[in-house]
């Protein structure tokens, strides 16, 4: 069973599938505490909190409700809810403290994609042609380490950034963990006007790519 926090049909705004129609599904569960989070609604798993599968979809405002949820009562709710998108990002939370396998297969049967967004803290159990996202989390009070495997299996880094040790936090792991990725991202952090010029420098310099999070910047989820 997985525990899902809400359920959503939007526009990737962020990194190789920007401007994507998609489905996101959003898992409960995180304890790799990073500072910055825009989603710390999911870090607990509450029991008090759980809700109807149904209400993390009718969801109005953030909230550490959440429901149990097998694959196939993912997939029977994708259908009922009448969704276009045929790409689905399974984000957190931390999407890979669960066994994805499972979810993702089953929606690849029924003709979707599907997109993980890690923070390559745990192992990533999923199949092969699902698109892996690793924003590796360096150095948080969770004391998680990111894992090589993480960074081996990530098909693109999607890295937040504020100030410059963050690019050389990112430059360390990849010398650390024998990475050389061949997409990486910079997203500002909170979209500061410091951290954007910061992100676009370094882009240019080190022939990265530059992620702004286009759906803070439209006001959509």
């Amino acid at each position: 069973m997985y525990k899902i926090n809400e359920v959503f049909e939007t526009i990737q705004g962020e990194a190789s599938f920007t401007g994507t129609p998609s489905i996101f599904l959003r898992l409960q569960g995180c304890p790799v505490g990073c500072a910055w989070c825009d989603t710390k609604q999911t870090w607990e798993v509450d029991n008090v909190y759980k809700v109807s599968l149904d209400e993390t979809v009718e969801k109005k405002a953030d909230s550490d409700h959440w429901a149990d949820a097998s694959a196939e009562q993912v997939l029977e709710l994708f259908k009922s809810r009448g969704y276009n998108a045929k790409h689905v990002v399974i984000t957190g939370g931390e999407p890979c403290m669960f066994d994805l396998n499972p979810v993702c297969n089953l929606l690849h049967d029924n003709g979707f994609t599907t997109q993980i967004e890690t923070s390559g803290t745990f192992e990533i159990l999923a199949p092969e042609q699902t698109w892996v996202t690793v924003s590796p989390k360096i150095n948080m009070r969770g004391g998680y380490e990111v894992l090589t495997s993480a960074m081996k299996r990530a098909n693109e880094i999607k890295h937040p950034i504020a100030m410059q040790k963050h690019v050389e936090e990112l430059e360390a792991l990849f010398a650390k963990t024998g990475v050389n990725p061949k997409l990486v991202y910079l997203q500002p952090i909170s979209q500061k006007v410091s951290a954007t010029k910061l992100a676009i420098d370094t882009c240019i310099a080190k022939n990265w790519r530059l992620s702004v999070q286009v759906h803070k910047y439209l006001g959509i989820s």
